[in-house]
């Protein structure tokens, strides 16, 4: 399913326009020590100003919820409040957490019922780019709006507020009335396809907003894909961008991408460099939908270079063990079932599902032929030990796999070397029939998830978990 390009315009053409200076995101507030996040319900428009209210899940009614900075290495302090009508959590997307905060309820934690609070205290490991959201029916309460950025400054700055913009990027379903379209929220079609697909896209809630740009000075744009399923397709070397981060983790001195497009898969971040001349606004662009359709514009103002710059930032690199993988335990995985192909043999909770049990389950999807967290974990290994996953992709579709609690590198593709290197990943795509070898130290004890994060597929079958004993 492609973005419907006249339905966005339509919602559009009211001059949905945001000039905004890249540091007006709206930063927590501290409440005795901790930053309350309250997830209530809330009326607002998804298509401009004046436009029909849609009813969201937001965190402290905005959207997304209020961003978090703090430096590498302090506590991160923060009270959920629920105020919906479900449970729920947060969970601390990319975050090498205590697992007892990394907010999967039945596993980590229980869930925040309706009315009471839930404390997260946790220390941040690592500088970079990170978000936060629900991880109970994330399926529903994601698509309503409930996430927010969680920014990791470095110890020491390397960019000034006015030059770090963070754009947090979503597609929302919307109706013919404008309104999300809350409906089709369980639709059995999008969990066994591609996932829940939006018509409607925003960065930072806005349609198509527009950011003044200084001329020739050097800007950090933390481009977060929040989307339950849409994998964005962009092109950096459009406007002469360099790549400084993936999921949070440096690669050192800033590089031109070598490819084109760059997929940003659902749960993946990625930091661009740009320094923009004047006269040369741009946009960041979605080249899926055909022709490439500007979904944030860039106004470049200022004066012409009138001296010499210093040479481009680059960021540290985060303390994260390096695999042994000539003594690393190897755990094979194979992902089954979806449509248009045939299902297989899957199991859920200890029975074989057959006839009208996929439709009444709502599972459709397996990992080793088992749907949904199973009773015993996909394995067990001793902290410190390294851990390779070999994931073989038997479906008719893409999905971009999240590790929880660690950062990995992958270390072969099948079909392709792209990714294959020494950066650090939380999140990856595999493509159909293909397989993907990662490899990571287990060196964070607890119960993690290993799941797709296209929210749909998850829900429906394409999740696990493995455990790593002190």
């Amino acid at each position: 399913m492609l973005l419907d390009r006249r339905d966005m315009l339509k919602y559009m053409s009211a001059g949905a326009v945001f000039l905004a200076a890249p540091f007006s995101l709206k930063i927590a507030q501290a409440d005795s020590n901790f930053i309350k996040i309250i997830a209530a319900p809330v009326k607002k428009s998804l298509v401009g100003e004046g436009g029909p209210l849609s009813d969201l899940w937001l965190y402290n009614q905005e959207s997304p919820g209020p961003e978090i900075r703090v430096k590498r290495g302090e506590e991160v302090l923060v009270r959920l409040v629920n105020e919906l009508e479900d449970p729920t959590t947060i969970h601390w997307h990319g975050v090498r957490i205590d697992n007892k905060m990394d907010g999967v309820p039945g596993l980590t934690q229980k869930a925040v019922m309706p009315g009471e609070s839930f404390d997260y205290k946790f220390i941040a490991p690592d500088a970079g780019t990170f978000y936060y959201h629900s991880h109970n029916k994330t399926w529903s309460q994601v698509a309503r709006g409930l996430y927010g950025a969680l920014i990791v400054e470095e110890e020491s700055e390397v960019f000034d507020k006015e030059h770090d913009l963070t754009l947090v990027i979503d597609d929302w379903r919307i109706g013919r009335d404008g309104k999300l379209d809350l409906a089709s929220l369980g639709s059995m079609t999008d969990w066994s396809h591609a996932g829940r697909l939006g018509n409607l896209l925003t960065v930072n809630s806005k349609n198509v907003p527009t950011y003044k740009l200084n001329a020739n000075e050097y800007y950090r744009l933390r481009l977060v894909n929040v989307a339950n399923a849409r994998i964005f397709e962009i092109d950096p070397n459009r406007f002469d961008a360099k790549i400084l981060a993936y999921d949070g983790q440096s690669i050192g001195k800033s590089e031109k991408l070598q490819y084109s497009p760059l997929l940003l898969g659902p749960g993946q971040r990625v930091d661009l460099l740009v320094k923009p001349k004047l006269g040369n606004d741009f946009s960041l662009e979605e080249l899926s939908v055909g022709e490439p359709f500007a979904f944030a514009n860039f106004e470049i103002i200022g004066k012409e270079q009138e001296k010499e710059l210093p040479s481009a930032p680059s960021l540290p690199f985060n303390n994260i063990s390096e695999p042994d993988l000539e003594n690393a335990k190897l755990f094979p995985l194979r992902m089954s079932g979806g449509a248009m192909r045939p299902v297989g043999e899957i199991y859920y909770q200890g029975k074989k599902l057959e006839g009208d049990d996929f439709m009444r389950t709502g599972q459709v999807w397996a990992f080793n032929g088992v749907a949904n967290l199973p009773e015993e974990p996909f394995f067990t290994v001793k902290q410190g030990e390294t851990v390779i996953i070999e994931t073989l992709n038997d479906t008719n579709f893409i999905h971009a796999m999240h590790v929880h609690g660690f950062h990995f590198r992958i270390i072969e593709r099948s079909f392709s070397d792209i990714d294959v290197s020494n950066m650090w990943r939380d999140t990856f795509l595999i493509g159909a029939d293909q397989s993907v070898k990662i490899a990571f130290v287990a060196d964070n004890p607890g119960k993690w998830l290993y799941h797709c994060h296209m929210l749909e597929h998850a829900a429906a079958g394409m999740i696990t978990w493995f455990e790593v004993v002190a």
